[in-house]
């Protein structure tokens, strides 16, 4: 049986982690480095680092907060945000990234995909897809979810596999911090039109979410979260117990401690 993967989401600005509703109102929420060491000894299969405004504002990914984060982690990273050139690829694997997250940049040179894949290997390149409804299609967003691209969401996915992207990240700018599930009929389309692991994230609310997602949508491999994990409103121990209980296999890790953030 595949092992299902829960994996917390550091949404970085100015150094520090934010959260929204639908990508808007970030409000503050603590610093990237303790919410790493945190959710590293808490039994998070991976983490993800976003430096959500890198893209939007034509810079580099800030290094020196990523290195820290990754010298206080101990599971998987993938990180994104800026990477718009194989170069940016070697540059953020050398601070201590796993896998490296590709979203505006690839759209706006899809080569990208198929360089970083052959000289990095497909399981290193992860496609992010910030993706919104608009009247009726599944359209793929740009620059943090500001820019609507025009690209209908479900072919570019397809068309980024077929390039090489190892994972995808499908990111559900309609259910983004409303706390009301998942977005399961897009995750549906998406996992369902590729063959390799995708990522849910959008919408977690609690842990029913979680065990309702893996139910429904045996193809997803995984359930990504920001809010829900940084105020503790779900434990990912406890989460991890009730997906046993419901007989979803998740991965064990174990925990250097448990004491709470």
């Amino acid at each position: 049986m595949i092992t299902k993967r829960i994996i917390p989401c550091l949404d970085v600005r100015d150094g520090r982690v934010v959260k929204g509703v639908n990508f808007q109102g970030l409000n503050d929420v603590s610093s990237p480095v303790e919410l790493a060491d945190y959710y590293s000894r808490c039994g998070a299969d991976e983490l993800v680092f976003y430096d959500i405004t890198a893209s939007a504002e034509g810079r580099r990914l800030f290094t020196d907060i990523l290195r820290e984060v990754a010298s206080h982690v101990f599971i998987p990273l993938t990180v994104g945000g800026g990477i718009n050139t194989v170069e940016d690829f070697d540059r953020v694997l050398k601070c201590g990234a796993d896998k490296v997250s590709v979203n505006s940049g690839a759209i706006r040179n899809p080569g990208l995909i198929r360089e970083a894949a052959r000289k990095y290997g497909n399981q290193c390149v992860v496609l992010s897809a910030d993706v919104k409804r608009v009247n009726g299609e599944y359209r793929v967003f740009a620059r943090g979810g500001r820019d609507d691209t025009g690209l209908e969401a479900v072919s570019w996915i397809r068309r980024g596999v077929e390039l090489g992207a190892g994972e995808i990240v499908l990111n559900s700018i309609d259910t983004d911090g409303v706390k009301n599930g998942f977005d399961l009929e897009m995750l549906k389309a998406v996992s369902e039109a590729v063959n390799v692991p995708v990522i849910a994230s959008g919408g977690a609310g609690c842990i029913r979410d979680f065990v309702t997602l893996f139910k429904m949508l045996p193809k997803v491999d995984a359930g990504l979260a920001a809010s829900i994990f940084h105020f503790g409103e779900v434990s990912i121990s406890e989460l991890k117990t009730v997906l046993a209980e419901n007989g979803i296999a998740s991965r064990c890790t174990v925990h250097k401690s448990s004491q709470a953030f």
